[in-house]
């Protein structure tokens, strides 16, 4: 697994990757693969407490070398691959409805996530992001002083 925080511009108008060309190369995969391998989307929670979000992502069958994780510009990148084991397919499928292949989700985050404390861990399948609050965004209690 990769962790990695990077830091751009703060430019909404610059983008590396235009959103016609995502779009496009997310096409491309999906005609150009065979079934088999086709584009998957692991399912994801995010919960929140009043210290952290948390990031829970399936992504079964997936080695934890072949995760990568990124945070750059308040974004949290996500993605993957799931190879297809060949040596499985010599008897022939009836049915094969698991997907095979890379993935990338993105998610922004709030300014309230401490960037530089986002930690992860792997344990059965389940890919979960542990994203800190700042302390300033932690909720508290202030007394509030009644004058009589």
């Amino acid at each position: 697994m990769t962790l990695l925080t990077t830091r751009r511009t703060n430019n909404p108008l610059v983008s590396d990757l235009p959103v016609s060309t995502a779009f496009e190369d997310m096409m491309n995969r999906l005609f150009a693969e065979p079934a088999g391998t086709r584009p998957w989307t692991p399912a994801v929670d995010i919960a929140e407490t009043d210290n952290e979000l948390v990031l829970k992502a399936d992504v079964p069958g997936v080695k934890l070398e072949d995760i990568n994780i990124e945070v750059e510009n308040g974004t949290l990148s996500l993605s993957g691959n799931r190879s297809y084991a060949t040596e499985e397919n010599k008897g022939g499928y009836h049915r094969q409805e698991r997907f095979y292949g890379s993935f990338h989700r993105a998610f922004v985050l709030p300014e309230t996530v401490d960037l530089e404390k986002v930690a992860a861990g792997y344990e059965n399948g389940v890919l979960t992001i542990t994203m800190p609050k700042k302390e300033i965004a932690k909720p508290r209690t202030i007394k509030v002083g009644v004058n009589k």
